[in-house]
């Protein structure tokens, strides 16, 4: 049965992909934390600036450690779908190693029209949206389907 819907390609989701596909430095909290990260020791200088005193300049020393770009990739999916099925549905589709699943139910919103009839009401039908994870080195190409 097919879950997946089409995959999504919006200003939004772009976004969101965009975001993680980049490599990050980010600072640990700790030193136990910066230990399991493997984070690298940095100082560095700050000056401290108070009223009626002189500037006084200080060192710091941080634990900084990049975190690695994932691929996310976003789809419309049935709303009765759960993650497992979107999981085997996107690794047999595109041949990738998913790593994880995040799924967003949206609700059907109320629409209202104003005609020469009256007023027309209506409803958007509800969907639910699932951000996808892959495996790093894996790629999906959307793209690759569409036929000129």
């Amino acid at each position: 049965m097919a879950f997946i819907i089409k995959p999504l390609v919006t200003e939004k989701m772009t976004k969101i992909t965009e975001r993680s596909t980049q490599s990050r430095r980010l600072r640990a909290s700790n030193k136990k934390s910066a230990e399991r990260l493997g984070a690298v020791e940095e100082t560095f200088s700050y000056v401290v600036k108070r009223k009626g005193k002189p500037d006084e300049h200080k060192e710091k020393k941080i634990f900084v450690y990049e975190k690695p770009a994932r691929q996310r990739y976003g789809f419309i999916v049935k709303p009765e779908a759960n993650k497992i099925e979107i999981k085997q549905e996107v690794e047999k589709t595109f041949n990738v190693t998913v790593e994880d699943v995040n799924t967003i139910r949206y609700t059907g919103k109320c629409s209202r029209r104003y005609t020469k009839a009256g007023l027309v009401k209506g409803q958007k039908s509800a969907y639910k949206k699932a951000i996808v994870t892959l495996k790093p080195g894996d790629e999906i190409d959307i793209y690759s389907n569409i036929e000129v």
